[in-house]
């Protein structure tokens, strides 16, 4: 069995449809080309592919779902991305540094691309950040450089700039191939930084909606609970206005799957809320060592 020293385990963390998996496939010669061009999710939890080299490293590599998985809902999926590195941390098992990537051939900064990035730079914190490689795919279906070009300008001076103040870096996955992708996994060195949700679950043993990730979670649930409510009255309003008993029917259709939707929000949202005497004891509790990276202070128009 390969030493700790010489076994290295980059994380793979991304939007669903960003290219991680089609990543791991190119380090471990398997072949699942339909992956990386669809928006569908196909990690559905935590996934380790080893690699044995022949100069005695062992490299693990550790796929993640997206917080916009196509099944499951971002709760589950910040639950089991905790409880992965939780029982790695206390295992004395640490990531040698974390590759997030990201389409540059996104026309634009979706809501969703946006809070994959925040929930990421909230679970990972200030000193992991220089173990961070921001790796942008899908090069090879770009059809005007110049655009692609500008595209990377602004990632670097806007969206990402908070991370790679904190000492992280862009890669290109240009070539798309084994060789390409094992040039960006040899930047990581050995010996990462713990990760601020591991030393939140662990070092002050917070649960995980009192983590900076989880309460950003929760965040979110508030701002979609407020455009569902708005979109619900819009719907009633309009159905109040209309005299075609057909489309009124329709609204309604709509109105009630919006009205699911809400409870489910409202069920999310009861999950993560922090009780007022806990979030007062929380305040006085022990810190963590690690900050958090606000992302969402700067987002390209």
């Amino acid at each position: 069995m390969s030493s700790l020293s010489t076994t290295l385990r980059p994380r793979l963390m991304g939007p669903t449809g960003s290219g991680k998996t089609n990543f791991i496939n190119q380090l471990t010669g398997t072949r699942e080309a339909k992956a990386q061009h669809q928006l569908k999710s196909h990690t559905q939890g935590v996934q380790e592919f080893t690699v044995n080299l022949s100069n005695g490293r062992k490299y693990v590599f550790v796929d993640t779902p997206g917080f916009d998985d196509t099944y499951r809902s971002d709760r589950d999926i910040l639950r089991t991305i905790a409880e992965w590195l939780e029982k790695k941390y206390r295992g004395k098992v640490k990531l040698t540094g974390i590759i997030y990537t990201h389409r540059i051939t996104d026309n634009r900064i979706s809501g969703s691309v946006c809070k994959n990035l925040d929930m990421f730079a909230r679970l990972c914190g200030d000193k992991a950040a220089r173990g961070v490689r921001l790796v942008t795919t899908m090069w090879d279906a770009v059809k005007d450089m110049a655009i692609a070009e500008h595209r990377v300008s602004q990632l670097e001076s806007d969206f990402w700039k908070p991370l790679i103040n904190e000492g992280a870096r862009h890669k290109r996955f240009e070539g798309n191939s084994p060789r390409c992708a094992w040039e960006i996994v040899a930047d990581l060195t050995e010996g990462g930084e713990v990760l601020l949700l591991q030393e939140e679950l662990v070092d002050v043993a917070r649960k995980l909606n009192e983590t900076t990730a989880g309460q950003a979670l929760y965040s979110q649930f508030q701002k979609l609970l407020h455009e569902q409510k708005e979109a619900i009255k819009q719907l009633q309003d309009e159905a109040k206005a209309q005299k075609n008993p057909e489309l009124v029917r329709q609204l309604e259709v709509e109105q009630r799957r919006l009205e699911a939707e809400l409870q489910k929000t409202w069920d999310e949202m009861g999950q993560l809320k922090i009780p007022l005497m806990r979030r007062i004891a929380l305040f006085f509790s022990k810190k963590t060592q690690s900050r958090t990276i606000n992302v969402n202070a700067v987002v390209p128009q």
